[in-house]
């Protein structure tokens, strides 16, 4: 039986970290609806608009990038963050800078980090869809106080889980659409994101064995780098979990060395290096756990982005036998 978002069982996990991550059994007995709600035809491809069921009542908008001229089976990347038209770089309606539900949003602040774009014109499907913060507990403007009211409603709606567990849980949803895509080799998934989105490919790619590879930029791995205590990610439970002695190298180590690069700028440093080596499963593939530190800030200058781009290359695409970089 393929894994899904729903069967989080079927990965190797630890206990400890499950019992933040996993969803309750009560908020995964939605009903799993998906809907092609439109096409849209852009020069280098064509994206694909779903809205499928999230949660109990909710739904996330889902984009899902074709290249255009593309013949069997694609590998494919799936690029979380905010809202699938920052990862795009345009509105796939009208072509333009503005955002399809926020007026205010100029997709041009994103121009560094249009993963979905740039990996489509490099012949990947590509995916990206609406995070929680949009779509619970109900339908959002995209304003940064929707973070605030969506982790909050979350932590007293679910007392047990966390809103870091309910962004791995909607990602893993996109996986579920990306590998049913008559379009895609489902053994060839690769995850990449930036900040909060790397965040989210990182907990989602290391705990779905279905992603093989990993690439996320500056997202803060370790607790002291970064806001893991916000409402929306740990909440109070970050503290409970840097108690109890986790450590992101954990996930690494529970994936069983998966691929990985991490691009360093302005949260993640030497010390990410540090916590990154101390992972298990990476001594046979040593080039399997890599680091950029760029040192450029937190956006990533084109070069490292290009980088990544490469590792996703080697990993879904070289080492497979399907082609040279």
């Amino acid at each position: 039986m393929r894994e899904t978002a729903c069967s989080a069982g079927a990965s190797k996990v630890p206990a400890t970290w499950r019992k933040y991550l996993d969803p309750p059994a009560e908020y995964v007995s939605f009903p799993r609806s998906v809907k092609k709600v439109s096409v849209y035809a852009r020069p280098d491809f064509d994206v694909e608009v779903y809205e499928q069921g999230n949660g109990p009542g909710t739904m996330q908008r889902v984009f899902v990038a074709i290249p255009k001229g593309a013949a069997g089976k694609l590998p494919a990347v799936v690029a979380p963050f905010y809202f699938p038209e920052a990862m795009l770089g345009e509105n796939p309606a009208t072509g333009g800078l503005e955002c399809q539900y926020s007026r205010t949003t100029n997709l041009s602040h994103y121009d560094e980090i249009k993963y979905m774009a740039d990996l489509a014109r490099r012949s990947y499907v590509t995916a990206s869809a609406d995070a929680y913060y949009i779509t619970y507990p109900e339908r959002g403007d995209g304003s940064f106080s929707c973070w605030n009211r969506a982790g909050a409603t979350l932590s007293r709606d679910w007392p047990g889980w966390t809103g870091v567990g309910k962004l791995t849980f909607d990602t893993r949803l996109v996986v579920d659409l990306v590998e049913n895509h008559p379009m895609v080799d489902p053994s060839r998934i690769g995850m990449t994101g930036h900040s909060l989105g790397g965040k989210m490919a990182f907990y989602a790619g290391m705990i779905d064995p279905r992603v093989k590879v990993v690439v996320a930029s500056d997202f803060g791995i370790n607790w002291d780098q970064t806001n893991w205590a916000d409402v929306w990610y740990w909440g109070a439970k970050a503290e409970e979990a840097r108690v109890a002695g986790l450590s992101h190298a954990d996930l690494m180590s529970a994936s069983g060395g998966k691929p990985f690069l991490l691009i360093a700028g302005k949260y993640d440093d030497a010390e990410s290096w540090k916590t990154m080596l101390s992972a298990g499963g990476y001594d046979a593939h040593p080039l399997w756990r890599q680091i950029i530190h760029h040192a450029q800030g937190h956006r990533p200058p084109h070069w490292a982005t290009e980088e990544g781009y490469r590792f996703l290359d080697f990993h879904l695409r070289v080492k497979n036998g399907v082609g040279e970089i």
